[in-house]
């Protein structure tokens, strides 16, 4: 999956879906998005997986799903929201061979709302998101020795008291 079909509508001010150290009570919470938000609300990332990494985890293409929270940025904040978390994520443009995360556009769903004209039995609706995944190299090395967060939550990932570092 790479970040967009060439016919779908442009990626101005899409929401941030975030699922580790940027969630609510999380340390970079407060840090990077505090004054920066207008929204924030449950999300989940389907076709993911979520895996623990030292101190933070990442988030790569797979057969799951990892819950976290989207974010839509308060008015006129977005382009330095955008370059806070692009630092913040080590990602310094689409493939570079020293990102740490690659930035990308999925579609992520929102629990408990119903999409007007669903009929009952159809899943939550959706909204296009910035999605920071696992870079190509992080990603081979998390498949071959990383440790799957199985429930998909960052918050349950972690040991009661464990080090909360960014």
């Amino acid at each position: 999956m790479s970040t967009l079909d060439p016919g779908s509508p442009p990626t101005d001010e899409l929401p941030f879906f975030v699922y580790g150290t940027l969630l609510p009570g999380e340390p970079n919470h407060d840090l990077f998005l505090r004054g920066r938000t207008s929204a924030e609300r449950a999300a989940v990332l389907p076709r993911a997986l979520l895996y623990d990494g030292p101190g933070y985890p990442y988030a790569i293409d797979g057969h799951g799903r990892v819950h976290g929270t989207l974010l839509t940025a308060a008015p006129g904040v977005y382009g330095e929201l955008l370059g806070l978390l692009d630092h913040l994520e080590e990602y310094l443009g689409p493939g570079h061979p020293r990102n740490l995360y690659e930035r990308v556009v999925r579609e992520v769903e929102l629990p408990g709302e119903v999409a007007p004209g669903a009929r009952e039995g159809q899943g939550p609706p959706g909204t296009r998101a910035w999605v920071y995944l696992a870079a190509a190299a992080v990603t081979r090395s998390l498949r071959t020795s990383g440790s799957v967060i199985a429930e998909g939550r960052w918050v349950t990932g972690r040991p009661p008291g464990g080090p909360r570092t960014p």
